[in-house]
């Protein structure tokens, strides 16, 4: 194989690697900019969280802890198990060669070498800790949300600007949530890696469109965007 040929691939192959990262951080702009055009799912359901909590304000009920308590037991199992794949990532360090072996068998043709899976490890390893960071964020987040409602006077209609404040608190840590879930899908192209440069650029794709459908063209986002957001008396 020629020097030419051979950096070509190592080229791909970083390629290949960085590729789902980048449709991860596109993702994201590109999503920003589209729901200045069409409100996706999370921008309509941020109606329904001020909906919410104005009146969760008026009711003297178990029912707005037990949402939130609800909420905060799925962002930090997502936490958990965060945690469980980065000591995972960093224990197969110590097995480079069994993997080495292991993509060589499914990958006869690459010439894929430990650095190249050691260098994709690290990749792997930095998405998931941002996905933690993602996490642990919304989850502080939506426990600054629990404290201000509980602090809440629900002897009124209750003021404006604190709605406004704690429903803005509630969308952040979902937003933050959705970040740490899209470090999830995203990295089916980081596995796919291993299979196949191809697959992993094909699988990152396919992910995009398929979070971008859901956020914005799909039925249940169609069907939120029919809800009215008044008031229930």
């Amino acid at each position: 194989m020629s020097i030419e040929s051979l950096k070509g691939k190592t080229i791909l192959t970083l390629a290949a690697s960085l590729f789902p990262l980048f449709c991860w951080g596109f993702y994201t702009m590109f999503a920003t900019w589209l729901e200045k055009r069409r409100p996706s799912l999370s921008t309509i359901m941020a109606e329904q969280r001020k909906r919410w909590v104005r009146n969760a304000v008026r009711r003297d009920t178990p029912l707005d802890a037990i949402l939130s308590g609800n909420l905060m037991s799925a962002v930090s199992f997502f936490a958990s198990t965060t945690v469980l794949i980065i000591l995972a990532v960093i224990a197969v360090f110590g097995q480079i060669d069994a993997v080495h072996e292991a993509v060589s068998l499914m990958q006869p043709d690459s010439d894929i070498t430990k650095t190249a899976i050691e260098r994709h490890l690290v990749m792997f390893l930095i998405m998931f800790l941002m996905g933690f960071m993602a996490f642990t964020l919304s989850l502080r987040q939506f426990n600054h949300f629990c404290i201000l409602l509980g602090a809440a006077d629900q002897t009124g209609e209750g003021d404006p600007e604190e709605v406004r404040v704690m429903a803005s608190i509630n969308t952040i840590a979902a937003r933050n949530f959705n970040k740490g879930i899209r470090t999830y899908y995203f990295a089916i192209g980081m596995i796919a890696w291993f299979v196949s440069i191809w697959a992993a650029i094909g699988v990152s794709v396919a992910v995009f469109a398929s979070i971008l459908y859901r956020e914005f063209f799909s039925a249940a986002r169609d069907l939120a965007a029919g809800l009215k957001t008044y008031d229930a008396p």
